[in-house]
């Protein structure tokens, strides 16, 4: 067993080993992590992984990716360790159980279990009348949180878990104030009790304690307030009563009754129940007198989600200390249409009696096309004579106006709906200085110098989640009709955004147009050229409300903005922005966060090298690319477009040079290179896969649009360097698309160069597929391009991929032949590690035909090749696998095991999957010769792990047999031949006839009646 681990989910997700923190990268490895950690023991399949970590949009090849992830996970819990050898290693804690994984907890800590195991001691104690020790278990138990469960760990089951653990830690923390009542402590839990209702306004149970903690304190007249504000915080908003063990205790309290004495209290205190509300105080006869204005706009039709929020804005209502409080402020931001003044009136409409002095409304017209903004000074004298003010007493200069608004706020407690405002200065002078009044202003700008409070009531708008905005949809356009068509109305809603301005106004286009089906608004909503005309019609007009906003912005802002919208990528870091400006990335960036300020880009993340990515919404991208195409010319649009697109193929050749090494050799075109600060690339790249997964699906997207845009050249180059991403993560279908599209553009240009390339490409695709005919007929196309282009390089690895077909065919001289024709080939174009590559595949192919001598000399020249290159580790790690190949089969184990022991720490730090499968096996055979039987099944069982997580069906199938081999060799052979005939199907499917023959025979051999030679090299 290795090292004891602790995991803790009570908090922000934490791994501990001893005294060491074991870090947990990436917000996939913390989801795979957390998902195994809720169900400890217990299999979680790699289904349930794939929906939680992409929430149900995974990728094809997302499954290799959990493998990936996992295989990470695993080498972070066993920490640091020598390279492997044959002695027993720390086992696993995350093991492969069909369908999926399951975490090992024994022998380790999980401060779930902690939690649950003192609960139950807890409540035992309680049970048995041992108040003391119940309190110390249950106070043992709270302390093992560190925040709220599982904080910012994504994923739907993730959070679904997180928030029942959350309902534990409240149960918990409830049952502890209870012991402590029934211990006499009342008075020292007043202030935590007052807190608790705040956090938790709908659990009748914290209310029941405070009332009473508040009447044993000697505080009865607070005990019956809190009671009338619980009650109406029912009827409001559950529209019920208090549950009757509420309700009972008001009537003790009514009635002093002896039972809520400490010592006869006990039981009552146990009591559960839900409840809610805060205290507002009542008006006097002389306020009810007063005029008092309501000023507010019609309530919202239709609305439709927001709980959340408006859960938020309560806690403008929270309990207030002293005959006079100080105001509550909330601010409610957003980009335009997304429901701001409708949030802010709902919630307005919702606790209107509670200000019983008025409710106030304004538009202050921050971005009102045809009014000027309101003035303060206005304002100020509009709510004056709301509030009862003669017009002759109104003073005419602001200050006086601001003076006497602010004495006459101070004895009142009014509702201010400041909406639509657009700076600090417009409502500066509308703040009250004290008193009981509450504000809720409304805004596309963040307005930093407003200090909201309490701070939950600064509300940053999002758009409405899909099932909401489904129902919003259906509450306008018909409920009927949306439910009969549920697919249509979804792609409806997500077309606009999740926008509630665009859904309504394509809801009320429905609504106006019965024989039009949701399908036909769709279709004309699938259109980008005509989206926005269609969602901007009538008065309601989503044009015109973000180009209210787009004509404040900064001209740099604007220019930004507009050019990003030419751009088919997701989202962006500010590098892709100052090479749309043609500035210095910082400057990109202080521009991007202003227009995330404005509500035009907002943030996606940060990525796994540590840059913030933007991203605007749909709609929004429309209209950018609507401005740049009425505001920048033609040559403007291309230039800028073009630096984008130099920049990606500059940044993405130094990360394929970076991750193959200084040495290496691709077949490479004469497209323009950005002009970047070389510290700036390497400081991006210090991981260059971590760069690649971050910008994968926007390199995919530049390959189209560079393609569409007769950036033939740049499209392809930018195949050939992301080979190393699409290889090492088994982004197969990526490949095929990238390849396939530069490809069409090559043709269309006349690229002969460009068009060899790509054939290249998409006939390793099928290699790796083990399509061979299909490979072999796009390398001979291939061949034939580059003689005619005059590449001697790329005619080389042409006939050195035909060379491994050959190989695979079981045709080894046709394949020796082409390799000698390569190698001369590579030294004219000085590719010396492709010509290690090729010196490597000829030393395999000697050893295919049981000639290791001839291979080692081979072998050796590759390894030297490749230790004198600066930073190939993937070319090294391969030299280092053929070299244990050579050792394994002159029968040198020792040697064997170094080279292979090299491999896997080589190609561990890769995360290649495929390269770490196959140097299990060479490590696997290795010990299974040498006699170490159980440290060798489990690296077999490692490696084939690790070879069905990347789907490659001929490694997987070579481990099959080496495994079925060795375990007809222990004396058990029925489990080695079910492996065999496994092993013998699948390479019977990939078509790999010399494979299919060892299997057959070794299969032949078992049911002859002898084990055959186990430890036979395969």
């Amino acid at each position: 067993m290795g090292e004891r681990l602790g995991f803790g989910i009570l908090g922000p997700l934490a791994v501990t080993a001893g005294e060491r923190t074991v870090q947990v990268r990436g917000a996939r490895q913390r989801t795979v992590l957390a998902l195994l950690l809720l169900s400890p023991g217990r299999i979680v399949p790699v289904d349930t992984l794939v929906e939680e970590v992409w929430g149900g949009r995974p990728p094809a090849t997302a499954r290799t990716q959990v493998a990936i992830v996992v295989a990470a996970l695993r080498k972070a819990l066993k920490g640091e360790s020598p390279r492997a050898t044959g002695e027993t290693a720390p086992e696993d804690v995350i093991v492969t159980a069909h369908p999926g994984y399951l975490l090992r907890a024994e022998g380790h800590a999980l401060d779930t279990v902690t939690f649950t195991e003192l609960l139950a001691d807890a409540e035992t104690a309680v049970r048995e009348r041992r108040p003391e020790q119940a309190e110390r278990r249950y106070a043992q138990a709270l302390a093992l949180w560190r925040g709220p469960a599982l904080a910012g760990v994504a994923g739907r089951l993730v959070e679904e878990e997180a928030a029942r653990w959350e309902e534990s830690r409240v149960h918990a923390r409830e049952a502890l104030t209870a012991v402590r009542l029934d211990l006499g402590r009342h008075r020292a839990l007043l202030p935590e009790l007052a807190a608790a209702v705040q956090e938790h306004p709908l659990r009748e149970r914290a209310w029941y304690h405070l009332v009473l903690a508040q009447y044993r304190s000697g505080r009865r007249a607070e005990a019956l307030e809190s009671y009338r504000a619980a009650r109406r915080r029912f009827v409001d908003e559950l529209g019920m009563e208090p549950g009757p063990e509420l309700r009972g205790l008001h009537d003790a309290i009514l009635k002093d009754d002896p039972a809520l004495a400490v010592d006869a209290a006990g039981p009552a205190t146990r009591r559960p129940g839900g409840a809610a509300g805060a205290a507002s105080p009542a008006a006097s006869p002389h306020r009810r007198a007063r005029l008092v204005p309501s000023e507010l706009p019609s309530d919202v039709p239709g609305f439709s989600g927001r709980d959340g929020e408006l859960a938020c804005l309560g806690s403008l209502l929270e309990e207030r200390t002293g005959t006079r409080s100080a105001p509550t402020v909330g601010l409610i931001t957003g980009v335009a249409g997304v429901g701001k003044t409708g949030l802010a009136v709902r919630w307005a409409h919702h606790v209107a009696e509670r200000f019983p002095d008025g409710r106030l409304f304004v538009d202050l017209r921050g971005y009102d096309e045809q009014h000027a903004p309101t003035d303060a000074d206005d304002v100020l004298g509009r709510f004056l004579r709301a509030l009862g003010v003669p017009s002759d007493d109104v003073p005419s200069g602001t200050e006086e106006r601001t003076a006497l608004y602010r004495s006459v706020l101070a004895e009142r407690r009014v509702l201010l709906v400041l909406d639509n405002a657009r700076t600090y200065a417009q409502i500066e002078p509308l703040l009250p200085g004290s008193g009981g009044s509450t504000v809720l202003v409304t805004s596309r700008e963040q307005l930093e110098r407003l200090v909201t409070w309490p701070p939950a009531a600064r509300i940053h708008l999002g758009l409405l989640p899909e099932d909401r905005s489904v129902e919003l949809l259906g509450r306008i356009a018909g409920e009927e009709r949306v439910r009969a068509a549920p697919e249509d109305s979804a792609r409806l809603v997500e077309l606009c955004d999740r926008l509630p301005l665009a859904v309504r106004i394509a809801a009320a286009r429905l609504a106006s147009k019965p024989h039009w089906s949701v399908r036909h608004m769709v279709t004309r909503l699938s259109d980008e050229q005509r989206r926005l005309d269609e969602l901007s019609q009538g008065d309601s007009q989503v044009r015109a409300g973000f180009g209210l906003s787009y004509r404040h912005l900064d001209r740099n802002a604007a220019r930004l903005f507009r050019r990003l919208g030419l751009l088919g990528v997701p989202d962006y870091t500010a590098w892709v922005g100052a090479a749309l400006l043609d500035v210095a990335p910082p400057e990109a960036e202080r521009l991007m966060e202003h227009l995330v300020d404005a509500q035009f880009l907002q943030v996606a993340g940060v990525d796994g090298t540590g840059q913030l990515r933007y991203r605007p919404h749909d709609l929004m991208r429309l209209y950018a690319a609507e401005r740049a195409r009425a505001e920048e010319s033609d040559e403007d649009r291309r230039a800028a477009c073009d630096r984008v697109f130099r920049a990606f193929l500059t940044i993405a050749e130094a990360a394929s040079r970076r991750e193959f090494g200084s040495a290496r050799d691709i077949v490479c075109g004469d497209a323009p290179r950005g002009a970047l600060d070389p510290e700036f690339v390497e400081d991006l790249l210090a991981d260059p896969m971590r760069w690649f997964e971050a910008e994968r699906l926007s390199l995919i997207a530049v390959v189209e649009q560079a393609a569409g845009a007769g950036a033939d050249e740049t499209a392809w180059e930018l195949v050939m360097c992301m080979e190393v991403l699409f290889e090492s993560r088994n982004y197969m279908e990526d490949w095929v698309h990238c390849g396939e599209t530069a490809l069409q553009a090559a043709r269309r240009a006349g690229n002969v160069r460009g068009m060899a390339a790509m054939e290249q490409q998409l006939g390793v695709v099928d290699m790796r597929q083990r399509r061979f005919d299909a490979c072999a007929a796009r390398q001979e196309t291939a061949l034939a391009l580059y003689t005619e282009a005059g590449v001697p390089h790329g005619r080389a690895q042409a006939l050195s991929i035909l060379a491994l077909v050959d190989r695979f065919r079981g045709d080894y001289e046709k394949g020796l032949e082409r390799l000698r024709e390569a190698i001369p080939l590579y030294r004219e174009s000085k590719g010396r590690s492709c010509k290690a590559h090729a010196l490597q595949s000829m030393a395999q192919t000697y050893l295919d035909q049981g000639k290791p001598l001839d291979a080692l000399e081979l072998s050796r020249e590759a390894l030297s090749i490749h230790l004198e290159s600066t930073g190939n580790q993937r070319g090294l790690a391969q030299a280092h696998h053929r070299m244990g190949r050579v050792h394994l089969a002159l029968g040198q184990l020792a040697e064997a095991e170094d080279q292979f022991g090299r491999a896997v720490t080589l190609v561990q730090q890769k995360s290649d999957l495929v390269g770490l499968s196959y140097a299990l096996l060479g490590l696997a055979e290795t010990r299974e010769r040498a006699g170490h039987d159980t440290a060798a099944e489990r690296t077999f069982l490692e490696a084939l792990d690790v070879a069905r997580g990347s789907w490659s069906p001929m490694i997987e199938g070579q481990i099959l047999l080496a495994l079925g081999r060795a375990r007809v060799g222990w004396g058990r052979p029925e489990e080695g031949g079910d492996l065999l005939a496994e092993a013998l199907t699948l390479f019977r499917e990939i078509g790999a006839p010399p494979w299919e023959e060892r299997a057959a025979d070794a299969l032949r051999t078992l049911r002859a009646g002898g084990s055959g030679p186990a430890g036979a090299p395969v």
